[in-house]
């Protein structure tokens, strides 16, 4: 949870106590200025909590008569689903800032629970195990992630501070068209108006996002998570990478996932079967080649090396190696 909104919560049940709260006195709880309460209570207003101005001389914000916040009630099932939901969520690195939100909420849930309720779930967690480390992931600001579905949602522009991976620092326009969850991050892919192509942007990497006003059209064609992975599949790479594979999408697919690399898929003729075996175009950019010869040879398919010719020697190599393992067995 960002700090703004932690502290609106805050101020939610410092009014919730009862009686009325004095701007300073609200200030000094919060650690913040008078006229920074003043925004908070605007944004209760705004959630529909009737927050109630006094006036005078011992004036300041109280709730309206008999309102509380009303308490959430869950069914066993209901129970597991969240705190199960909040596990996975802080391994799999989809949480925003604070590293112990998912911590904070879990437990808050858990103490509200009748106790049979509880201690069932607390034998679930106990028992439950996980085969991969917890990602170690950057998160977004919580800020920014809704500052950006509000802009998404409504289809408004916005402004946003972003530092790219060398560290240079930007400020942009973006038309955001939708919001990604892949591999552990999270990612906004719209396009930039000033040059009218789609670009993808880590929301870990954004500092700042601000509304502008106006509004844009919804595009046609892929879907946003469609968008991200092409995206991936044509970033820019120190390798270049083209080749013929001979197979189907769903053979080349099982090795070299849409993330990694593109498919051209020829038209087969009139009378073929459309997942027959024909030569495909692959092609893709990366970094590093030496983890392509290990894949070409899984793939256990015929392939040809357009380019680089760096990767036909990686290629003999690994053969090499092989050949000379299989010699001495």
């Amino acid at each position: 949870m960002s700090r703004p909104t932690g502290r609106v919560l805050t101020l939610l049940e410092l009014l919730q106590s009862g009686g009325i709260r004095t701007v300073a006195e609200l200030a000094d709880r919060l650690g913040v200025e008078g006229r920074t309460v003043r925004r908070y209570v605007d944004h209760l207003i705004d959630l529909d909590v009737p927050v109630e101005a006094v006036r005078g001389r011992y004036g300041g914000y109280r709730l309206g008569p008999g309102y509380r916040v009303p308490p959430l009630m869950f069914s066993d099932d209901e129970a597991l689903a969240v705190l199960l939901g909040l596990v996975a969520g802080r391994r799999a690195g989809l949480t925003t800032t604070a590293d112990t939100a998912g911590e904070t909420a879990a437990a808050k849930i858990r103490r509200v629970l009748p106790e049979r309720v509880a201690r069932r779930l607390d034998t679930v967690l106990e028992s439950l195990a996980f085969t991969a480390s917890p990602g170690e992931f950057a998160t977004p600001d919580a800020d920014v992630l809704l500052t950006i579905a509000d802009s998404v949602h409504h289809r408004r522009p916005v402004s946003i501070r972003y530092t790219d991976r060398d560290g240079r620092r930007s400020e942009r326009g973006l038309h955001p068209y939708g919001i990604v969850a892949h591999a552990g991050r999270w990612y906004v892919t719209g396009t930039d108006p000033e040059i009218g192509e789609d670009r993808t942007f880590r929301l870990d990497r954004i500092t700042d996002a601000r509304t502008l006003p106006g509004s844009f059209e919804a595009p046609v064609g892929p879907g946003p998570a469609q968008r991200v992975l092409s995206g991936f599949a044509t970033a820019e790479y120190r390798h270049e990478v083209t080749l013929r594979i001979h197979g189907t999408v769903e053979q080349i697919r099982a090795r070299l996932p849409a993330t990694v690399a593109s498919v051209a898929e020829t038209a087969p003729a009139a009378d073929a079967d459309p997942a027959s075996e024909r030569w495909l175009l692959v092609e893709l950019r990366a970094e590093q080649l030496d983890w392509l010869p290990p894949v070409l040879a899984s793939l256990d398919r015929p392939f040809v090396i357009e380019r680089p010719d760096e990767l036909r020697g990686l290629v003999l190599a690994f053969a090499d190696r092989l050949a000379s393992c299989a010699r001495q067995a």
